[in-house]
């Protein structure tokens, strides 16, 4: 039972390794990587030709000078074979054939008869007996079978005369009694050359590879640096806030870097040029927007007069002693009312108008506890169809802010919950301090039927507005919640919202005035509950 499971967690262990050791595509390498291993790559395969010819070449040589050699013993054997035995059968001195002068040591000799291989012998130095420097032949066993068809027309070959001598460059010439002698020379010497030559190599040939290995890394780092620099400086761009705000777009790739006779400085010329454009641009847009702001300030503004003579008017007819007929006294409501709804859009165009403007808000100490408590009971007395509940913690949050206008983001954010949601719906703000942040976080929770995923991306937009029942008769302006998201940005903190059917949060975070002491858990502050939960 414990079996499959510690299998299986091996077999996952194993295949998340593999996946952190396997090794990337060629094509995702950098160029930095990819040039050092191209150019260490071809250094290799061109130092393996060179070390490969030359170890032939040297081997070839020494092999054509063995078999000089070779041939010249073969020669020297067959005479002295001839001259002990002439036309009589191959006796048992066959040492005189590898010891004729000029045998060089380590020959190997011995005499082929029909089928037999009669008294192999090797000239070598003396071991026992004689004088150390002394040179005499020896009997040795040799397991070649490839000396029975070995042909008698002096051409060297190559056989291996078993371990105890190992291989050798041998030849056979005819006797004159129709016998064969069979001629040797040892190869430990030229095999010996060889493998010395090619450790040589190898080892030359790795020593090369890690010095141009360094070489090239070097070389290479210092070519890209300045595209490596141009990179930062997009990249720079590119963490720019260019959406919003003033946008002052001075970088600008270094004049080093924009050489045109150059590849890197081609790139970084048109970086530069691309930027130019692209600041030109943004700064035409900002005027574009200054304007627009302006106009919509001025237009604000100067409406405000206009709306409050025609509600003045309109409440001062309503109200004279005189008597109206009855449609006379609707449409001065009406009118009324429309001019209330006008003033209201105009007050919070010109809040947006001047928070764009970047102008600079109150900065006194703002108890959030007694504003949510007011907020709260403000939405009871609007809503009374709805359940209203808060939650405060123990101790006062406070932040550095205009308290009206953090009024208003909990307001707007109360309102939207009542106006949006059906009657009955559970409303909940909270409060908490996060010490770990530093940060005051406000929550407006209801359990309605939650936000349009279409209209997430553009909640916090101006004039962002629902389906079809946030429409004129709820009153709603879709300025609401683009006031919270300037009001909030202004005091440096930011609001989110996270929406299911069934649950509809709106974070505000805030930078919190002092954390003092541990944080205390929530609760539901019973005299507040009493003063603003109520059952629609």
């Amino acid at each position: 039972m414990t079996a499959a499971p510690a299998t299986g967690e091996h077999t996952s262990e194993t295949r998340k390794r593999g996946a952190r050791l396997r090794i990337r595509p060629f094509r995702s390498w950098t160029i930095r990587s990819r040039v050092v291993l191209v150019v260490v790559a071809m250094l290799a395969v061109l130092g393996a030709v060179i070390g490969t010819v030359s170890v032939f070449a040297l081997q070839g040589y020494l092999m054509s000078r063995l078999d000089g050699q070779l041939t010249s013993a073969v020669e020297r054997g067959q005479r002295a074979a001839n001259r002990i035995y002439g036309n009589a059968p191959t006796g048992p001195d066959v040492t005189g054939i590898v010891a004729a002068p000029g045998q060089p040591v380590g020959t190997f000799g011995l005499v082929r008869s029909g089928s037999l291989l009669l008294y192999p012998v090797i000239l070598a130095k003396q071991t026992a007996g004689g004088a150390p420097n002394d040179l005499g032949p020896q009997n040795v066993p040799i397991t070649a079978t490839a000396l029975y068809t070995l042909p008698s027309d002096g051409k060297p070959r190559t056989v291996n005369l078993g371990p105890t001598l190992g291989e050798y460059r041998v030849a056979a010439a005819s006797l004159t009694n129709g016998d064969s002698v069979i001629i040797g020379l040892p190869l430990n010497d030229v095999n010996a050359t060889v493998r010395q030559l090619t450790f040589v190599i190898v080892l030359v040939s790795l020593s090369g590879l890690i010095f141009a290995f360094l070489i090239a890394s070097f070389i290479v780092r210092l070519a890209v640096r300045p595209l490596e620099r141009v990179a930062e400086t997009a990249q720079e761009v590119a963490e720019m806030p260019l959406d919003r705000g003033d946008v002052a777009l001075s970088v600008r790739v270094p004049d080093a870097d924009t050489d045109p006779h150059t590849e890197v400085g081609k790139v970084g010329a048109a970086l530069n040029r691309m930027l130019g454009h692209v600041a030109s641009a943004l700064t035409a847009r900002q005027a574009s927007e200054q304007k627009v702001r302006q106009f919509v300030a001025d237009a604000s503004h100067e409406l405000r007069t206009p709306l409050a003579s025609i509600r003045g008017y309109a409440e001062l007819t309503r109200r004279s002693p005189h008597e109206l007929p009855g449609d006379v006294t609707r449409s001065l409501g009406r009118i009324e009312s429309e001019a209330t709804r006008m003033t209201s859009l105009v007050e919070d165009l010109l809040l947006l108008a001047r928070l764009d403007e970047g102008r600079e808000l109150d900065r006194d100490p703002v108890d959030l506890s007694m504003l949510l408590v007011n907020a709260v009971s403000d939405a009871h007395a609007a809503g009374p169809d709805h359940t209203w509940s808060i939650v405060l913690p123990e101790e006062p949050v406070e932040v550095l802010g205009d308290r009206a206008r953090l009024h208003q983001v909990v307001v707007n954010l109360l309102a939207n919950a009542r106006v949006h949601t059906p009657e009955g719906t559970q409303v909940t703000a909270a409060l908490s301090l996060d010490e770990e942040s530093g940060r005051a976080i406000v929550t407006v929770t209801d359990n309605g039927p939650g936000i349009p995923e279409e209209l997430k991306a553009t909640l916090f937009e101006r004039f962002a507005r629902g389906d079809s029942s946030r429409n004129r008769a709820t009153g709603s302006t879709g300025l609401g919640l683009a006031i919270v998201h300037a009001v909030v940005e202004a005091h440096g903190g930011d609001v989110t919202v996270q929406s299911d059917p069934g649950e509809t949060v709106f974070t505000v975070s805030l930078p919190a005035r002092t954390a003092t002491g541990d944080e205390a858990p929530a609760h539901e502050a019973s005299a507040h509950e009493n003063s603003a939960d109520a059952t629609a």
